[in-house]
C-alpha cells in the first residue's frame, strides 16, 4: 500500500510540474531527464537484475534515435511508425550482439560491449550515406498530432514523454515481479545455481539483454522526436557512464532508484552550472561519499535498513504484559 501511495504521489507531481515550472527551459530539462530515465530503467534490468554490465547501452539508444531520424527525414515515414520501430530495431540488433557477447562473463562481457559501443559510434560518425556522418541529422519532425494535441508545443511534449515514462515503469514493474524477473535475479545471484535449478542461462540472458536495449531504443526514439537533431555523440560511452551513475546514486537493482537518480542528477547539475568547469572535482567526492555512506544507493540503502528493522522486530521476544491475573505474554 505504501508503495502505491508513493508511486501515485510521484505521478501527481509529474502531472503538476508544468504548472510549477518557471519557464519552458525547466520543461525541457525535465523532459530530457525522463527520456534518460527510460533508458536507465532498461540498463538497470540487465545490470541490476541480471548482473551483466552493458557498456554499449548508449549505442543502442542511438540506434533507436537514428531509426526515427533516418526514416522520417530520408524516407518520409510518419513519426509514429518510425517510433514504433525504434525499440524493435534496437532489440533486433541486441539479439545478434547478445548471441556473441553473453558467452562472456563479468568484466570480459563489459569490455566486449564497450568495444561494440565504440564500433556503433564510429559507424554513426563515418557512414555518411546512411547516418549523415558527423554533421548529424537535422529537421526531424515532431510527433504528429493525436486527438488534436500538438506535440510541437513544450507542454504537450512534456506530457507525452511523461506518459511513456509511466508506461515504461509499469511494464518494468510487471517484468521484475513476474517469474521471468525472478529468473533474472537467480542468474544474477549465481549462474551455476540457476543452471542447477533448470534455468536456461543463454536464453534468459539474451531475453534480458533484448528487453534492456528495447527500452534504450524507445528512449532514443523519443529523444529524436523531442530534440529533433541527432549527432554521433549520442552513442558515446560517456552517456552509459552517466546512466550508470544514476543507477548507483538511486540504487541499482531497485525500481525507484534509477528513476530517482535520472531525474535528480540533471537538476543538481543545473543548480551547479556555475561550477561546470569543476564538475568532476565536485561530483567525484560526492560519489565517493555516496559509496561509503550509502553503498546501495539512496533507495537501496533505505530498503535494506527497512528490511533489517523488520527482521529485528520479528526476532524480538514478546513483551510481557502485567494483568490483574499476573504476568502474561503479548
Amino acid at each position: 500500500m505504501n508503495a502505491k501511495i508513493g508511486w501515485s504521489a510521484l505521478l501527481a507531481l509529474g502531472l503538476a510540474f508544468p504548472f510549477m515550472a518557471g519557464n519552458d527551459y525547466h520543461l525541457t530539462v525535465m523532459s530530457t531527464a525522463y527520456i534518460y530515465a527510460i533508458a536507465t530503467v532498461g540498463l538497470n534490468l540487465i545490470t541490476g537484475y541480471t548482473g551483466q554490465f552493458n557498456l554499449a547501452h548508449s549505442g543502442f539508444m542511438a540506434v533507436g534515435a537514428y531509426t526515427v531520424g533516418i526514416l522520417t527525414v530520408d524516407y518520409h515515414v510518419p513519426f509514429w511508425v518510425a517510433f514504433a520501430l525504434s525499440g524493435v530495431v534496437a532489440a533486433g540488433l541486441g539479439f545478434f550482439v547478445g548471441l556473441v557477447s553473453l558467452r562472456l562473463k563479468t568484466h570480459f562481457f563489459s569490455i566486449f560491449t564497450m568495444c561494440v559501443g565504440y564500433i556503433m559510434f564510429l559507424l554513426i560518425e563515418k557512414w555518411d550515406s546512411l547516418t549523415h556522418g558527423s554533421g548529424g541529422i537535422v529537421g526531424i519532425p515532431a510527433p504528429e498530432s493525436v486527438f488534436g494535441l500538438d506535440f510541437a508545443e513544450p507542454r504537450t511534449q512534456y506530457y507525452l514523454v511523461l506518459l511513456f515514462l509511466a508506461l515504461s515503469m509499469w511494464l518494468m514493474h510487471r517484468i521484475v515481479n513476474s517469474l521471468l524477473g525472478r529468473t533474472f535475479v537467480a542468474i544474477r545471484n549465481g549462474d551455476e545455481l540457476a543452471q542447477a535449478l533448470g534455468i536456461n542461462l543463454m536464453r534468459n540472458k539474451l531475453l534480458a539483454f533484448m528487453l534492456s536495449v528495447f527500452f534504450a531504443g524507445l528512449a532514443g526514439g523519443l529523444y529524436a522526436g523531442y530534440v529533433r537533431f541527432l549527432g554521433p555523440e549520442l552513442a558515446s560511452v560517456e552517456h552509459t557512464f552517466d546512466m550508470t551513475m544514476y543507477m548507483l546514486i538511486g540504487g541499482i537493482g531497485t525500481m525507484a532508484g534509477p528513476l530517482l537518480g535520472a531525474i535528480g542528477m540533471p537538476w543538481l547539475t543545473q543548480q551547479l552550472q556555475f561550477l561546470q568547469d569543476y564538475r568532476f572535482v565536485v561530483f567525484g567526492p560526492m560519489l565517493v561519499a555516496l559509496v561509503i555512506f550509502l553503498p546501495h544507493g539512496i533507495v537501496g540503502t533505505w530498503m535494506t535498513r527497512r528490511k533489517r528493522k523488520a527482521a529485528q522486530q520479528a526476532a524480538a521476544p514478546p513483551v510481557p504484559l502485567v494483568t490483574s491475573e499476573g504476568v502474561s505474554r503479548a
